[in-house]
């Protein structure tokens, strides 16, 4: 490990100054408020970093020196990728996220301060917490591999009061879609604020994205779809991944005008 990294990675004070003053100079009385330290435990860390030539002084005023934005404008994406995958060690370890592209899996840190939502065995089959979450959005854009037989209705609905919906089913949800709902869909493929596309290939995945909130189902590694957790977030990059993801498998889908 070089000594740079060391320096870095050894000391969350450390770690959390050159984070600070990644968004511009602070007081020195600033950095003691926002990072809660004291001067006795936070000054030998000032002068180590002074040292590497990682932060400078003007009077009372710390900012990062050219070479310290360079390291901390690297560092930063690292360590909230980290932060990601450390929240919750066990569910993406026991999870398959090779669904998602590889240019969006490496931007994972974008779902920012998310919660894994767990629903209880006796829950399982429960999705009020998931509609009413949507419930009152203003778009909503999803990938769904399965389907529930509250779905159909409740989306059309949404349609209906002018939210604009746009789903890319898989090839075997269009095809239960057909078979069992195909009024609702029928209906909603005549509305203008409604999109069905139907991906080219299977998706083992299920995701929804509206204008404030984010939800991923993923499989578990063996194969199994974890119905009882969800990964959901309300942060704006969040969103803005979801889209990304949606985007993607857009363009690997063909649109629905008609049903056969």
């Amino acid at each position: 490990m070089s000594d740079l990294l060391s320096i870095i990675s050894a000391s969350d004070k450390r770690r959390n100054l050159l984070i600070l003053l990644d968004s511009g100079p602070k007081e020195w009385d600033e950095i003691k408020r926002i990072l809660k330290v004291t001067s006795t435990g936070m000054l030998p860390q000032v002068k180590i970093l002074e040292e590497e030539h990682l932060i400078e002084r003007d009077g009372k005023k710390f900012s990062l020196t050219p070479m310290g934005k360079v390291l901390t404008t690297h560092m930063v994406p690292l360590i909230r990728t980290m932060d990601i995958f450390d929240k919750n060690k066990k569910y993406w370890h026991e999870h398959n996220l090779d669904v998602l592209p590889y240019e969006i899996l490496l931007d994972i840190r974008d779902l920012g301060d998310y919660r894994i939502i767990e629903n209880s065995d006796e829950e399982i089959f429960d999705i009020n917490t998931f509609l009413n979450n949507i419930a009152q959005s203003k778009t909503v854009k999803g990938v769904s591999h399965t389907i529930h037989p509250r779905y159909p209705n409740f989306f059309l609905e949404l349609a209906k009061k002018g939210v604009v919906a746009s789903l890319i089913l898989t090839p075997g949800v269009f095809k239960i879609m057909k078979e069992k709902y195909p009024e609702a869909l029928e209906e909603g493929l005549k509305l203008k604020t409604s999109s069905v596309f139907v991906s080219k290939k299977e998706i083992k995945f299920s995701f929804t994205v509206t204008d404030s909130y984010f939800s991923l189902s993923l499989f578990y590694n063996n194969g199994v779809f974890d119905s009882k957790n969800d990964v959901v977030s309300n942060d704006p990059s969040a969103l803005r991944w979801g889209e990304r993801i949606f985007s993607y498998f857009l363009k690997q889908s063909e649109k629905v005008e008609k049903i056969d």
